[in-house]
């Protein structure tokens, strides 16, 4: 598995191509705002996406959809509890910051599914807080967690925002995501990459 980062938008939002190097397929997880350069890497490197997969529904991390989708058929998937968030502007924060953006073309998850793309098996763990319908994807054969806005490294997603709970944020992250494999990385949704180790040793929140 090759993840590739970019960083996009106005939030410095993290949207990953991950890659399987042997078949060229990949997933897009992410794709906020101005997604040129991800759209372009995936142009160069001959790769074939076959899904889009949404940590959430916050503006920054889902408007380079229809980007995507103009040139990718492929399915966007998001967790069942986030479809409100997802079509509605106050709800998803971006009327809050100076633009209008609803999606409503997603396929719904529920908890511990699992998708089979890309040679890969993601499973879907529902850790609410930063939003209601917030979820991580991971990746047990890679050692991989892709934690949106749930995990930061050395810190955790906001809960201010409609939809959003502290309480049940620093719940999600203790009971579903620090019981996963201290050496799992963890490629969270702004900021650098870090680990489930590390976090348990220096995360000031948990």
């Amino acid at each position: 598995m090759k993840i590739n980062r970019f960083v996009v938008g106005m939030a410095g939002t993290n949207c990953y191509v991950v890659e399987n190097e042997k078949t060229k397929e990949c997933v897009i997880v992410d794709p906020g705002d101005g997604p040129q350069r991800a759209l372009a890497y995936l142009k160069e490197a001959e790769l074939v996406p076959v899904a889009v997969l949404l940590t959430h529904g916050h503006f920054d991390h889902i408007m380079g959809l229809d980007s995507v989708l103009a040139d990718y058929q492929i399915p966007v998937y998001a967790f069942e509890k986030e479809a409100e968030l997802l079509r509605d502007e106050r709800l998803n924060a971006s009327v809050g910051f100076g633009t209008r953006y609803a999606f409503d073309g997603a396929e719904f998850l529920s908890d511990n599914q699992k998708l089979e793309l890309a040679g890969y098996t993601f499973q879907v763990i529902y850790t609410p807080g930063h939003t209601i319908g917030g979820c991580c994807f991971y990746v047990e054969s890679e050692g991989v967690l892709f934690s949106g806005d749930t995990l930061f490294q050395a810190s955790v997603g906001r809960s201010d925002l409609p939809t959003g709970s502290a309480g049940q944020l620093i719940r999600s992250i203790e009971e579903r995501l620090m019981v996963l494999p201290e050496d799992t990385k963890v490629y969270p949704g702004h900021m650098e990459e870090t680990s489930i180790a590390y976090e348990k040793a220096y995360n000031p929140f948990l």
